[in-house]
């Protein structure tokens, strides 16, 4: 890569965070991830001089791409789908891989949702919540949650949940049960559309090396 062209790279400190970091590492892209644990929010990369790091909330990484202020960044699937940014996906990261499903009682698995009237539907997802539901041809009620969305069935807020599960481990402890699994989501490099054009042969650049990682991540 040119070092006169510079890559300025979105990343969020979530569940993402370490898996990313060392995807990045094995790319060559950083030698010490201590430099990402200080509060700096911007910096350079120690190894590599074309590229630059943001930090940033995870939810926001899509908005700093689909903007141009980072020419790519790390989001997980769902966050992308989400957040509707015109963005480019070129790179399945295989890392953060969780299942997005409804979830709720026991006892309410397998009740359709066309029968019921007034379901309401707690998630951090509306987008992709109000989507999967219009799909089945049921119509929801959609609450709005940043957090702890297991909460909302136990306490009547919420008939269902629709959420990010890995283990499922926080299900189990609070007696929900998934109901249907919505999809799969992992970490997907996300590229502005304007710089995967201006900078093509470094966002290449940036696709092959990044291939070249997760290829060996694969095979360990």
């Amino acid at each position: 890569m040119s070092e006169a062209v510079h890559i300025t790279l979105a990343l969020s400190k979530g569940k993402l965070f370490a898996p990313a970091v060392a995807l990045l590492q094995r790319a060559g892209l950083i030698a010490d991830a201590e430099l990402f644990r200080s509060r700096r929010l911007r910096f350079a990369s120690d190894t590599h001089p074309a590229f630059h790091f943001l930090l940033v909330k995870n939810s926001d990484v899509p908005t700093y791409v689909e903007y141009g202020i980072a020419d790519a960044g790390i989001a997980g699937l769902d966050v992308l789908l989400e957040s509707g940014a015109e963005v480019d996906a070129p790179l399945n990261l295989q890392i953060g891989r969780c299942r997005i499903a409804v979830a709720g009682r026991p006892e309410d698995a397998g009740r359709g949702y066309i029968l019921q009237s007034q379901l309401r539907v707690a998630t951090k997802y509306p987008r992709l919540t109000r989507e999967y539901f219009a799909g089945r041809g049921a119509q929801v009620e959609i609450i709005k949650l940043d957090g702890s969305v297991e909460l909302a069935v136990l306490v009547g807020l919420a008939d269902r949940i629709v959420d990010l599960v890995e283990t499922g481990e926080t299900l189990r402890q609070n007696d929900l049960l998934i109901h249907e699994v919505i999809g799969e989501s992992t970490a997907r490099l996300i590229v502005n559309k304007a710089s995967h054009k201006l900078k093509l042969a470094a966002i290449t650049d940036l696709i092959n090396r990044l291939r070249k990682a997760v290829h060996e991540n694969s095979s360990r």
